[in-house]
Parts: structure tokens; sequence; C-alpha cells
């Protein structure tokens, strides 16, 4: 959402060191997120073990999100900053600023969905989330995820809805002076030059409404969500540290189902982590803006313009730091950019690739329990592989 300010300071603009530092930190941050949310989408297409995953079907659409932040918002933001200008014209501002508003609640519609997505798949038992996350649902939420933030960012803001009701405060605050500026225009127009501005003033009704819909409430549904997901993933870890403290014995016994059950668990669980991140990463930097979002119309829009610039790119630097959790935080996701960024090398592909792998089967072998998995070579003979699950409980991930 843009708010850069247009208030009166003692320099006028950067000098040129300070525009090339700037610029090339700008750079730097717009090419981060679209080259970063590309190799997102690109990942989840070619390997088709993403593809199978319901949650990455929001996590495409939030990459596709930023991508359009990225390349619709972030360039035109750095070029007024730059310039200290605004070049464009008033009716592509508006368009600029709707673009802002609809892609910034797009974003934390999606990680909210993605933390319902999490919260069925953990909590929920298999049943009840395939039952509850079916195609046509994941299809409407994504809808929902674009349509909604129309309502409050194209439709108010061409109307002019948040402009409605702010007064003239630079003419009752100094009557003496007979000023009849008002106050948006005295920040559109920079004093002492014919410099002009794209700002985005808000009303407190537009001010609240628009707060609460596009952040507080994801907000708060994403924390009770992760609350519980954290909760049930507290009681996995349990289960499965009562599981290895049993020792072999217990292993021994352990049925197909209860090793689909641990490994699940522990997939979830690191699955759950990872969102948990990604999810406090958009909230460090879209919260600061917010609250100054609703603080702003209160306090006689005194809000310095440098802390709404500084808040705004803090909002859009997370645009390109999702790929990056995703790839130090996701070994599905990190092996897939390893094969597109290594041409398809090899050594990164999943032995499922390199050879054909039939599903395994367990043994009792002198009181120890072993995984017996047959893969089938490129010269069509049969490899047996026997991997004992009381010295690599791990050893089960390989199976399912």
């Amino acid at each position: 959402m843009d708010k850069l300010d247009a208030n009166v300071s003692s320099k006028e603009g950067f000098g040129s060191v300070e525009k090339v530092v700037l610029l090339t930190f700008l750079s730097a941050v717009i090419l981060m997120a679209i080259l970063g949310n590309l190799l997102v989408m690109v990942a989840v297409c070619r390997d088709r073990q993403l593809r199978k995953i319901k949650t990455n079907y929001f996590i495409v659409s939030l990459a596709f999100v930023d991508l359009l932040v990225s390349v619709l918002v972030m360039p035109f933001g750095a070029i007024e900053l730059v310039q200290d200008i605004w070049i464009y014209g008033e009716m592509f501002c508006l368009v600029r600023t709707s673009l802002d508003v609809l892609l910034t609640t797009a974003s934390i519609f999606h990680l909210c969905c993605i933390s319902l997505d999490r919260y069925y798949a953990i909590c929920c038992q298999p049943l009840v989330y395939r039952n509850k996350m079916t195609p046509l649902r994941i299809a409407l939420m994504l809808g929902g995820c674009w349509v909604i933030p129309m309502f409050i960012s194209f439709l108010p803001i061409m109307q002019g809805w948040n402009n409605i009701g702010i007064i003239d405060l630079e003419r009752i605050s100094k009557p003496r002076l007979g000023q009849d500026l008002h106050v948006i225009e005295k920040r559109k127009f920079k004093q002492n030059s014919n410099s002009t501005y794209c700002i985005f003033m808000v009303n407190k009704p537009y001010a609240i409404t628009c707060s609460v819909v596009a952040f507080y409430i994801p907000f708060l549904l994403m924390v009770l969500a992760y609350y519980r997901i954290y909760v049930t993933a507290k009681e996995h870890a349990h289960q499965i540290q009562m599981l290895q403290r049993a020792g072999a014995p217990t292993e021994g016994r352990l049925q197909p189902t209860d090793q689909h059950s641990t490994h699940r668990m522990r997939t979830e669980t690191k699955a759950a982590k990872t969102l948990c991140i990604i999810m406090g990463c958009f909230c460090l930097c879209w919260a600061p803006f917010f609250v100054t979002n609703i603080v702003d119309p209160f306090v006689d829009y005194t809000v310095p313009g440098q802390v709404w610039t500084a808040f705004l790119w803090l909002g859009y630097i997370n645009s390109g730091l999702n790929p990056f959790l995703y790839a130090f935080l996701n070994k599905s996701f990190r092996r897939a950019f390893l094969i597109i960024l290594c041409c398809d090398d090899e050594r990164y592909r999943r032995p499922s690739i390199l050879g054909q792998t039939i599903p395994c089967s367990t043994t009792t072998i002198n009181g120890s329990t072993h995984v017996l998995r047959y893969t089938v070579l490129h010269s069509g003979h049969q490899e047996l592989e026997k991997l004992p699950i009381h010295n690599d409980p791990e050893s089960l991930e390989s199976c399912f």
C-alpha cells in the first residue's frame, strides 16, 4: 500500500551517491522477488511430487501474487523514491495504489488459507482433511483470495471513498496564515518546487475497515490455527519420543499403519514449522505498516514520510523473502530448486527417478525388525536392500 509522504524537509531529494546506493538496493529487492517467486512457480510445475501436495497450490498462487507486486508495484515506487517525483499521472496513481492494496491483501489471505490447510492436515484425521480440502474447495478458497480484496482496493479507491471526510488540517491549525491548502494537496505537491507525488491518504472509517479486513482478522485466524498446530505437534513429538524410548521390542511390533503414522507426524510437524516461520516473517514485515495505517488518521496525519517509506518497503521485501525461506527450510523445495539451477543434475534427483522402487515390506530377524525394499535398476535386475529399523528409524521415510 503506497503511503509516500511529501512532508517538507531541509534537503530536496537525494544526492548522487545516495541515489546510486538507494537504486542499487531497491533493484536488488525487486530482482530477488522476481527471480525467487518465478523459481517457486517453476519448481512446483516441474516437480510431480510437489504437485501432489495440496498446500503447494496456495504457495504457487502466493508466489504469483508476490511476482505481480515485484513487477507492477515496486518498480514505480522505486522510480518515484529515487527521482523524488511522480511522473505517471493521477489516474495511473490510483490504479497503482489499487493494485498495491489488492495484492497486499491477497498475500495475507493466501497465508490464512495455508494455515487453515495445515490445521486440517495436522489437527484432524486424514479422512477429515480429504473431505475438507477437495479440489472444488481449494479453487473456491483461491478465488476468494483474489476477489474479496477487490472490495477494499479498486472499488473504494477509484470512487474516492477513502478521502471522504479528510478535513483541511493546515487551515484549522494555522488560521492566521490565511492558507487554504488541503492536507491532501499539501502532501501531493512539494513546497517550493513543482514536484508531485502519488500519495494515498485514508479517512478513519476506511483505515479501520481496510486494516481489519486485510490484516487483523486473517492474522487472528492464523494465530489460532498455528496455536492448535503447535499443541498437536507437541503431542506428535511426545508420541514419537515414547516410541523411541520403548526400544527394539516395541519397534518390532510396529505395524505398517503405525510406521506410516509416525512418518506422517514427522512430515506434517516439519511442514508446520516451516509455514509458521513464513507467516511470522510476513507479520513482522507488514505489521508496522498496518499499525501505522490506523494510527495516522487519529494523529492528524502527522506520521513522517520517511517512516511511511521505510514501513512500505519493509513490506515489499517480504515479497522476495518467501522463496528463500522455502529453500532453506523445506527439503522438497530445496531439491527442486537445485535441479532447476543445476540444469537437471542427476545428483539432486530423487532415487525413484534413477530407479523404480517397489514398496517395502517388514520382517523380524533375530528380534530386530528390518525393512525389505526391492529396487529395479536400469539394467533390469532387482536389488534387495535390508534396512534395520532399530538402528535407523529414519529409514522408514524412504518407504512412504
